[in-house]
């Protein structure tokens, strides 16, 4: 009798295979309040390693880490119209303290532009003030109707960036920069994933922007997955807030704003991207843990995998030691397997007397015996070689995946069949868009012929990219 798989198959239930992987790989579990989640210590640690790569990332761009509050003043969302009405439907709000009603309901924040731009209206006075670029790591609220986890949860983890310049162009030329150079670059060199870069369409800009930038990722399902995004918020809060600056010509001027943000979604993505039947593959560049080193059995080995890695760990390799062996190798093999470390290295009695460990790789598969002394060499090439293949899976899956069309009826069968269309903007339009979501299919991005972001919804030759999304 054949065993049964240990997660479900990929082709059989993707929605299922998902779960599983979550479950089975240790990375989260689902919170006592609906839509909320628990992130365990593996998964978090995945987290952790997306927040080093950002946090420094954001740094290189010029913005400063703040924290601002958990509770805004309800009066504070109603300043901003379209900002307001946009989230009305996700606001958890809280009428009592204390044991006492509140002489105003607070809400828990679901993103900060309106607490972030009363401060911005008293730090900024003149021009030598800006701009004035902010950063927070911190967690959001937004109430879920259809949670899943990583993916949509009530609460998650996140960070927004937010900042004020003096015109226009400063604002638009930032809010570019941290689109390609700061979430492109962490998300193809170091995800992993051959993310599109994109302008939204009116209809899906964030609420209070004048225009939008996305990163859209393609999923192994061929649906579509909005990695980040960054705005560039015009005047909008500037005006709501009153947040002016002297100018050198002596002027009192509004300031012109953007705000950006990744969150705990991204963990999401990585698992749909390059998640397999066997388990989770994490992309070595990212991963927390890039080689496990185990010892099989005996006393030998535990003392030769803890040797060997305290060597790998001072050539710079970040690795973990399993010297369990009271749990069965087999168990402890499949769990690694499932957890996608990129590496394993396995140590037996055998081994030993032959000067070498048997090479796992998980992104590839397979395995090989080679020189215990040679490893400190080897590993950092092959861990190298393994995030590349992913990125190349990546671009491949989504270049075979998305099919030029001219009319709308062919991009919804597209992607109702599992990818993504293309096709030109002035065909579609606001209209077929519209067309469109009545059949649960949506336009990602707009770009440009030559794949560049469009400075404009109707600049010549734009292309939509549409898929169905998560």
């Amino acid at each position: 009798m054949a065993k049964a798989p240990v997660l479900t198959p990929q082709s059989e239930d993707f929605p299922r295979w998902y779960q599983d992987l979550i479950n089975k790989a240790e990375l989260a579990d689902n919170g006592p309040v609906r839509g909320t989640m628990v992130i365990r210590p593996y998964g978090y640690g995945l987290w952790e390693r997306m927040q080093q790569e950002m946090d420094a990332r954001i740094k290189d761009a010029g913005a400063q880490n703040a924290y601002f509050p958990l509770f805004i003043p309800q009066s504070y969302l109603t300043r901003e119209a379209e900002h307001v009405e946009g989230f009305a439907p996700e606001l958890a709000v809280v009428t009592h303290g204390g044991g006492k009603e509140l002489e105003e309901p607070v809400v828990v924040r679901p993103t900060s532009e309106t607490i972030i731009n009363d401060y911005f209206s008293k730090w900024v006075q003149s021009y030598r003030d800006l701009p004035l670029l902010i950063n927070q790591w911190a967690n959001v609220v937004r109430w879920e109707m259809r949670p899943r986890v990583f993916l949509r949860t009530s609460e998650f983890l996140w960070q927004e960036g937010h900042t004020a310049h003096a015109t226009y162009e400063d604002a638009r030329d930032y809010a570019a920069h941290i689109h390609r150079h700061v979430y492109g670059d962490f998300m193809t060199n170091v995800l992993g994933i051959d993310v599109v870069l994109g302008r939204k369409t009116a209809k899906e800009r964030f609420a209070g922007a004048i225009n939008t930038l996305t990163l859209e990722g393609m999923m192994g399902d061929g649906k579509a997955l909005q990695m980040g995004t960054s705005h560039e918020l015009g005047t909008n809060f500037a005006k709501a807030f009153n947040t002016q600056y002297l100018s050198k010509e002596g002027r009192q001027e509004l300031v012109w704003q953007t705000s950006w943000g990744v969150s705990t979604r991204m963990v999401g993505g990585l698992i749909m991207s390059h998640g397999d039947d066997n388990g989770l593959r994490v992309p070595p560049r990212l991963a927390h843990v890039q080689v496990v080193v185990m010892a099989i059995k005996g006393d030998e080995a535990v003392a030769k995998v803890r040797e060997l890695g305290a060597q790998l760990k001072a050539a710079g390799i970040r690795v973990q030691v399993d010297d369990r062996v009271d749990t069965p190798f087999g168990r402890r093999a499949v769990d690694w397997e499932l957890k996608g470390v990129p590496v394993r290295v396995e140590i037996g009695p055998r081994d030993l007397e032959a000067g070498t460990a048997m090479l796992a790789r998980r992104i590839p598969g397979g395995k090989e015996p080679v020189s215990i002394d040679a490893l400190a060499d080897l590993l950092p090439k092959v861990l190298e070689e393994d995030q590349a293949q992913l990125l190349r899976e990546s671009r491949e899956r989504r270049e075979a995946r998305t099919t030029d069309v001219a009319t709308i009826g062919e991009a919804a069968e597209a992607a109702i069949a599992g990818g993504w269309a293309r096709i030109p903007w002035d065909v579609l339009g606001p209209e077929g868009e519209a067309k469109l979501a009545e059949q649960a299919v949506s336009v990602r991005c707009l770009v440009a012929e030559d794949g560049s972001v469009p400075v404009a919804d109707d600049a010549p030759g734009t292309l939509a990219i549409v898929a169905r999304s998560y």
